[in-house]
Parts: structure tokens; C-alpha cells; sequence
């Protein structure tokens, strides 16, 4: 914390000097969007007139800006500046009075504080401006607009309060108010909060118990009215179509009875964060923040217990860095992440936070003694790395190591630190602090190995980085553009994992990525595996060896869980069925592929030794919902795919049952040609069903071609009698139904099988036709 004004450099520099000594604390400070003035609105006691003064910095010469007022006249209400949209950078004082006056001024240099116009922002003569404050070039406000009778029960005007929005136009020509725009109306007294988007509506304290349990929220652009109970986790939105819409008791219309269960809004200050967002603090210290929204979401708790109304609470954001002062304590605090980066303990007793200028990392704070600067980043040469950064580092250590280690005893990152057997991790922090937080500029004070690592690492790093930025232009993207960036943020996490070790955490991970995104994590697959279709229509990938292992390993039973967790072989096969199923049986195809030039056919290190792949597809096949002829066909291409024996055998069984005959014949004379042993086991079922029916009695020119040559005419009748179906009459030599079978139907079988050769003479063949029989005696060695 050091000072770097004495107020010496102010306009009246003495006299403000002298005020704050005097203990004539202002209740209100605020400076302008230059920095350059500071405008200070004194509540003081009796002698002292209530006043506001403005002084200028760096001694800019001109007319000084000073207005008090006597009560009971009406007080001031706000000191907002405006920007100019006539002019860029160009701004604008409103002072905005009870009873609706506006004072406009505008500083112009050499000649000082000039007032451009007195305006009437309230339309009724006695309607009272209880909050203002301004959004972009508007003036947002809530008025109270009293009844007309005199002794008007108060309890029955509770909702007399009216929300208000006017343009302010500044222009050559003077300075012009808008048309009226009623954003609420019958509403309770509210206090408005104005972010660069959206107006925060927020219960003003005095106001009815049945009214404070919610916070409203105003998007002008849509006209939308959004209804939040932040801790209860209700969201509603409206949209304003018409004025009759902007009616508050119409608005809750729908939601009375739901809003009636929740417990009253523990407000003690509030104030908007420079990312949008409503900072509130509650009576127990808690702080929170509102999202524009609807969304709450938990930063800090400050220490000392329960704050009363007469302990303020000071808040102001500085990029992603939370300022808070209660007490006489300064707390930073991370609002991402929630985590204290400093508390400092002040020697001045009251302080006021400042604009500060062009400086992201540094708060600057006004108190009696001058202004006082306080800096948060570390130093350029510091060799000590960013925490948070180091840590995530050491713990991923610790996880990969842990894996790999022999010993029982756990290791922790203390040990990691201290120990010095483990230099990956040192060197990776030293990489990173010298990389991502250096902004581009180049490493200095590295050893030659780093930096020769360093270059070796660029573009992981640069993917790093992008990946950052993605996330946080995820977080800050409008409804409209989340999708696409939703889309490349998956494709770029999906790459990364499959890059590294499939652990449980990353499938875990990869699972709930396909659950929430599975559009945007079939495309990402098809990117990382590289699959499309040729010129003949096949399905061709070309992904890397270490992708396809990564894609094929099949976890143990105790890694996975009871949680449900699906391999990623089998999260991709959903996402085929899903949304390209007729590619599937080629992707399975694909996969065996590369099993069977990987690992050898009994090895039971790869995929196939504990679950055939096709089963693994069947399995994702049969937990769909709903079972369809499409998903009879997808089993039947599964299975062929393959190739194995008994899948192939399953599939004719399933053909059979479904009584496609043809598809029956053309799988046989396909597959038949694998291995003889396949072959005869086709045959025998195929002899089975002709033996049974007359549904085969079309094919028996391409299915008699097929009998293995080990089988005899006795083998073919054993077959055909064990097969026979079983009638409940007795049968008789010729049958009304025409269905039996007959010698006549398995002559041709028979003579086929009876003219063949026996696989005996084709033994002795060359034998027989030799020129001299018996063959010549070989001469003897001696």
C-alpha cells in the first residue's frame, strides 16, 4: 500500500485537506470517467448546509462546481455521469434532485463547470424520484407517485412506486430529454442498479415482507422483465409487449403462490460488479452474486459475524479481483474461484474506493490523509509462481505418479515440492510462469533445457491458451452464439482427452460431455478419428494408433463403477445409432481392422481377448428404448460384420426366424467360403430347415452346391431324420397338405453326393494315374 497523492495535486486541495481532517467524512464519493475529478456529496449536521463539491485533479484551471441545498427543499439524489454520444470519450454530469430536476453539466477545460440545462424528468408535479441511476445514455429511476386523497389509507397504496426510463440527448443544439418509457408501474419502492446490459431492481429495505423475497431484473434491448429468487433457484421471464404488461401485480400474476413459500431477500449492501453481475452482501457477511440471468452464485464470507445497519460495507470489482473494506479491513478476493488473495488491515479508519485509470491490477483508495494505491499483481522479475496455476500442476503430478508407484505411502505435493526426485512438475511450472503469464514476452531467466523444452512445447501451450479463451468467450457469449462455441469447445476437449491417458475421471468426463453435447461430441469424434466416406462409398478412417487404443480400451469392471459410465468404444456407438447408424457396422468392421493387425487373435492384452467388439455394439443396440424392424437389421449387420463363426451362425438363425429366405441363401454361399468348418455347420442347419418345411424348396439349386465334401448320403439322412417335424396323426404315405418331404425332393442331393468322388480316392489319385505300377524300388545306399 503506498500513497502516491497527498491531495496537494487537487483544485482546493487545502480545502478538501481540510474537510476530511475536520471529520466531515463525505457519505458519498465518486469520480469521473477520466479520473480526473472527484465529486464529493456531503449529508453533514446543522450549521453545515448538505452540499456537493466537485474538485479537479492535476490543478485544471476553471469555474468550480459546488450546489447545496437549505431543507426542507428537496434533496439531492444522484451524481451519475453520462457518456456523450456525440462525442467519443465525451461525458456529462446529471445532478438529479427529489422532486425530478435534473442539472446538466458539462466541464469544459480553461473555462471550468458550465451548466447546460435544467430539465424536469418527472412528468407529475408531485411525483418523488427515490433511486436513479444511468444505462448507457438513459436515465433509469423509480418514482413515488402519492394518491390524490388526502387520508388515503397508506396500506392500500403500498404499490404507488413507478420504474421510469428516459434518453438524456446531448447534442450541439442542448440537451433534449426522451419520451417517457414505463418499465413497471403499482410496483413497491425499489432501488435500481444499472450494469453496461441491464437493470437490477432491487427491494428497498422498508419495503412489505410479500414483496422482498425477489429481485427483478430489466433487459432494455428485449423489453424482458426477469422474476429471481436467487437462493430458492426461481427463474421467470416475461416479455413486455404492452404497457397494461408493465403492471406489477399482473406480472406476478402467475407466480404469487410459489413466491409466498420463499423466505424474505437478506440484502444489506448492494452494488454492481464491473462484469455486470449484482454483488450482494447479507446481515451474516455472505457475499454473492446475481448473473444478469437469474443465476446466484456464492463468493466469500466475510469475518466478524453479523453486520448491522450502521457497518458499512464497501465493494468495487477490479477486473476479476473483488474489493471489499468492513471494518478497517481490505479483503481481495478471486471471484472466479472464491479464494482470499489478500487481506490487508488499513490505518485510516474510513476510505472510499476510486476509479483507477488504465490500471486493471491496482486499487486506488481516498481517505483524509490522500490517496493511497494498492497493487495486487506480482512483479515482472518475480520468480514465484502463480498459486493456483502451480498447484493444478502438482496435483495432476501427484495422480500420475501415484498410478505408477510401488509404494504404499501417498504422495502429496508438499512432497513433491520438497523432495527433488520428481523434476517434470518443477520444470512445467517454471515453462507456464515464464509462458502463459509472461504475455507473449519472451522467457528470461530460463535455464537452456527449459527453454529449449519450451520451444519443443509451443503449440500444446498455444492450444492451452485457446482452449482458455474459448471457455471464457463460452461463458460471456450471448444465447445466440453459445451453440458454435458450445461445438468447438467439445471438439477441442474430446482431442485433448483422447491425447491423453483414459483414465476414470477422463471417461467419467468424456460421459457427461456426450450426455450434455451429443451433437456437438459426434462431430468432434468424426474430426478426431477422421472418418469419411471414399470414392466407393466405404468408410475409411485415419486416425493414429494411440487414438484407436485410446478409443478401444475396455476399463475393468471395478474402474467403471456403479455409476453407469460407458467405455468410449461404446459412446460412440451410440453416437452412430444415433445420428449416422448406417455407418456403424463399417465402423465396427473398421475397428477389427486395426485389432487384427495390432494384436494377435488370442491375445487377451487387446480388445478382443475379453469382449468381441460386435457384442460391444450389440450391447449399446440393445439398451435403446424402443425396438424396431431397423434395429433387426442393424443386429443382422453386426453380426456379419464380424466374420466370426458363430456370429455369422446367429445371424441365419435370426434371418430364419424372420423368414427372409432369400437374404438365408445369400449368406450362406457367402460365408460358406470362409472355413470348412463354418461351411458344414451352415449346410447342416440349412438341411435342418428344409427338412421341416417347403420354404427352401426354390433354393436347393444354390444350397445342394454347397455340401461339404465330408459328408455321405448316410450323414445327409441322419440329419434329415433327426429333423423331421413330429405329427400328432398318424402318418400316411401320402399327405393332403403337401408339406412333408420326400425321397423325390433329396434325390438330387443324394446323387450328387453318391456320384462324387470319395475324399479316399482323391487321396490315391495320383497314384492311380501314374505311367507304372507299382512305382520303381528307389536305389539303396550302401
Amino acid at each position: 500500500l503506498r500513497q502516491v497523492s497527498d491531495l496537494s495535486d487537487f483544485s482546493r486541495g487545502h480545502w478538501l485537506r481540510e474537510l476530511l481532517c475536520r471529520g466531515e467524512e463525505p457519505s458519498h464519493v465518486q469520480s469521473s470517467p477520466d479520473g480526473q475529478h472527484l465529486l464529493l456529496l456531503q449529508k453533514s449536521r446543522p450549521p453545515t448546509l448538505p452540499r456537493v463539491v466537485a474538485f479537479q485533479r492535476h490543478s485544471i484551471a476553471g469555474a468550480d462546481l459546488e450546489r447545496s441545498w437549505q431543507p426542507p427543499q428537496p434533496a439531492l439524489v444522484g451524481l451519475l455521469f453520462l457518456q456523450s454520444p456525440e462525442v467519443l470519450g465525451s461525458w456529462v454530469l446529471a445532478v438529479v434532485w427529489e422532486h425530478g430536476r435534473t442539472e446538466v453539466w458539462h466541464f469544459v477545460v480553461a473555462v471550468g463547470w458550465q451548466l447546460l440545462q435544467t430539465l424536469e424528468l418527472c412528468q407529475g408535479a408531485r411525483a418523488r424520484v427515490v433511486s436513479v441511476c444511468s444505462q448507457g445514455a438513459s436515465l433509469v429511476w423509480c418514482e413515488e407517485r402519492p394518491p390524490l386523497g388526502a387520508h388515503s389509507d397508506m396500506s392500500k397504496c403500498a404499490f404507488r412506486f413507478c420504474v421510469c426510463a428516459r434518453a438524456l440527448e446531448v447534442g450541439e443544439q442542448g440537451v433534449r430529454l426522451g419520451a417517457v418509457r414505463i418499465v413497471l408501474h403499482n410496483s413497491p419502492e425499489y432501488q435500481v442498479l444499472a450494469s453496461p446490459q441491464h437493470v437490477f431492481l432491487v427491494p428497498a429495505a422498508a419495503g412489505f415482507a410479500t414483496t422482498s423475497k425477489f429481485l427483478l431484473i430489466w433487459h432494455p434491448e428485449k423489453a424482458e422483465l426477469t422474476i429471481t429468487a436467487p437462493s430458492a433457484g426461481f427463474i421467470h421471464s416475461k416479455v413486455l409487449r404492452s404497457s397494461s404488461e408493465s403492471d406489477f401485480r399482473k406480472l406476478l400474476l402467475g407466480s404469487v403462490g410459489l413466491l409466498s413459500c420463499f423466505a424474505p431477500l437478506d440484502i444489506h449492501t448492494s452494488t454492481v460488479s464491473s462484469s455486470g453481475g449484482l454483488l450482494l452482501v447479507s446481515t451474516k457477511g455472505s457475499v454473492s452474486i446475481v448473473e444478469p440471468d437469474g443465476t446466484q452464485r456464492h463468493i466469500f464470507d466475510l469475518e466478524g459475524g453479523p453486520l448491522t445497519q450502521g457497518s458499512p460495507v464497501q465493494l468495487k470489482t477490479f477486473g476479476s479481483i473483488l474489493a471489499c473494506v468492513l471494518a478497517g479491513v481490505l479483503y481481495l478476493v478471486d471471484q472466479n474461484s472464491g479464494r482470499l488473495v489478500e487481506k490487508e488491515v488499513l490505518s485510516m479508519k474510513e476510505v472510499h474506493f476510486l476509479e483507477s485509470q488504465g490500471e486493471q491490477d491496482s486499487i486506488q483508495l481516498l481517505s483524509h490523509t490522500g490517496i493511497y494505491s494498492f497493487s495486487f499483481s506480482k512483479p515482472e522479475d518475480s520468480s514465484r509462481p502463480e498459486p493456483r496455476l502451480v498447484e493444478m500442476v502438482f496435483e495432476e503430478a501427484c495422480r500420475y505418479y501415484q498410478r505408477r508407484s510401488l509404494s504404499s505411502s501417498k504422495l502429496t505435493v508438499e512432497k513433491l515440492k520438497k523432495g527433488g526426485t520428481f523434476q517434470a512438475p518443477v520444470v512445467l511450472a517454471a515453462i507456464l510462469q515464464h509462458s502463459l503469464h509472461q504475455k507473449q514476452k519472451p522467457a528470461r531467466g530460463l535455464q537452456d533445457t527449459y527453454t529449449k523444452l519450451l520451444s519443443s512445447m509451443s503449440l500444446e501451450l498455444q492450444s492451452y491458451m485457446s482452449l482458455e479463451l474459448l471457455k471464457a468467450c463460452v461463458v460471456c457469449a450471448p444465447e445466440s452464439e453459445v451453440e458454435s462455441y458450445c461445438k468447438e469447445l467439445v471438439e477441442q476437449e474430446v482431442s485433448r482427452i483422447l491425447q491423453s491417458d483414459m483414465d476414470k475421471d477422463n471417461l467419467a468426463y468424456l460421459n457427461s460431455v456426450f450426455a450434455s453435447f451429443p451433437k456437438a461430441a459426434w462431430k468432434a469424434t468424426r474430426s478426431c478419428l477422421q472418418l469419411q466416406q471414399n470414392g466407393d462409398g466405404l468408410l475409411v478412417a485415419r486416425a493414429t494408433p494411440e487414438v484407436w487404443k485410446k478409443v478401444l480400451c475396455q476399463p475393468q469392471l471395478e474402474e467403471v463403477g456403479q455409476n453407469g459410465m460407458a467405455p468410449l468404444f461404446e459412446l460412440i456407438c451410440a453416437s452412430f445409432l444415433r445420428f449416422k447408424p448406417k455407418w456403424l457396422p463399417s465402423f465396427v468392421e473398421l475397428t477389427q481392422q486395426y485389432v487384427s493387425s495390432s494384436w494377435s487373435y488370442s491375445s487377451k492384452e487387446g480388445p478382443e481377448g475379453r469382449v468381441p467388439l460386435y457384442k460391444r455394439a450389440l450391447g449399446v443396440l440393445a439398451r435403446r428404448n424402443k425396438h424396431g424392424e431397423a434395429d433387426d437389421e442393424m443386429e443382422l449387420e453386426l453380426l456379419l460384420c464380424s466374420k466370426r463363426p458363430k456370429a455369422v451362425l446367429q445371424a441365419l438363425h435370426l434371418l430364419i426366424r424372420l423368414k427372409q429366405w432369400q437374404r438365408v441363401v445369400e449368406v450362406a454361399e457367402k460365408f460358406s467360403k470362409l472355413s470348412p468348418l463354418l461351411n458344414k455347420e451352415i449346410f447342416i442347419t440349412l438341411l435342418a430347415e428344409f427338412a421341416q418345411h417347403r420354404e427352401l424348396d426354390p433354393y436347393v439349386d444354390r444350397l445342394w452346391p454347397l455340401c461339404p465334401a465330408e459328408l455321405s448320403a448316410s450323414d445327409i439322412l441322419t440329419v434329415v431324420l433327426q429333423h423331421l417335424p413330429h405329427s400328432q396323426e398318424d402318418p400316411v404315405p401320402f399327405s393332403s397338405e403337401g408339406n412333408q418331404l420326400t425321397v423325390g425332393l433329396l434325390k438330387p442331393l443324394l446323387q450328387r453326393v453318391v456320384q462324387r468322388p470319395s475324399v479316399q480316392d482323391e487321396m490315391y489319385s495320383d497314384a492311380l494315374q501314374s505311367t507304372t505300377f507299382p512305382p520303381p524300388t528307389p536305389p539303396r545306399e550302401h
